[in-house]
């Protein structure tokens, strides 16, 4: 008599047929090694502003402490300054709940409260000669050099977070990764303070607008591709690629 498992599934007993798909099942089931659980928004980004933290305590020995003391002692500064840490949080926070399928799309406005703090902040220094008359004002290389110091810290702290909102599913790619390019343009400008050599103009705050822009468009055009789930190498759809073929 021939094993069951290797009948003919139409004229194979009932029972034994049941029995062999249970084995099956079994077997497979036998093989699955579990999933790991992916941590919660929050605790993630506790994490990715780590991440952040640790940078800034590298960049520490290169600083100048007394020149930040001095400039912090100006209202518009330390409010621009911490409001650009709370849009980096609040857009990291966003970014994690918009990766979680089924979480509202309202999350993408939680940036905005220290979003304006940030920007309106930065813009009071069009008023530098009321607000500070012996303002040190920037010159073209120093201006040249926070462009490169915000893109240069903002380029790797976007790949680290695009990577960890990789590892959730997220249903608005493009958004999500537009809010990861905000949390990390907010935060390289965060990180940036330490080493403002100068009072903020119109001019500078037009630069780091500029740079933040560059930043959060990238991450948009090209993160939102890696967290496209159903975007094939080239970014087109995969299930539309599928049903052509299938035409």
């Amino acid at each position: 008599m021939s094993d069951p498992v290797t009948q003919d599934p139409v004229t194979q007993d009932p029972a034994s047929r049941d029995l062999s798909i249970h084995d099956l099942v079994e077997d497979l089931a036998r093989s699955l090694t579990p999933v790991r659980r992916l941590p919660g928004p929050g605790r993630r980004t506790l994490v990715w502003s780590g991440a952040v933290l640790t940078v800034g305590l590298l960049l520490v020995p290169m600083s100048d402490v007394s020149g930040l003391r001095a400039r912090l002692g100006v209202p518009d500064l330390h409010w621009a300054a911490l409001g650009a840490i709370l849009t980096a949080i609040a857009a990291a926070l966003a970014a994690f709940q918009s990766s979680v399928p089924g979480r509202s799309a309202a999350w993408s406005w939680l940036p905005l409260p220290p979003l304006v703090l940030w920007l309106g902040a930065s813009g009071l220094g069009c008023l530098r000669g009321w607000l500070a008359p012996a303002a040190n004002l920037a010159e073209p290389e120093e201006m040249r050099g926070c462009f490169v110091f915000l893109m240069g810290v903002s380029l790797p702290l976007s790949v680290l977070l695009v990577l960890m909102l990789r590892r959730a599913c997220p249903l608005r790619p493009n958004l999500t990764a537009a809010l990861g390019g905000l949390a990390a343009a907010a935060a390289a400008a965060a990180l940036l303070v330490p080493f403002h050599p100068h009072d903020a103009t119109a001019t500078d705050l037009l630069v780091h607008l500029v740079a933040v822009l560059i930043v959060v468009g990238l991450n948009s055009l090209f993160g939102g591709r890696l967290l496209d789930r159903n975007a094939g190498p080239r970014g087109r759809p995969v299930t539309g690629s599928i049903r052509k073929a299938n035409d």
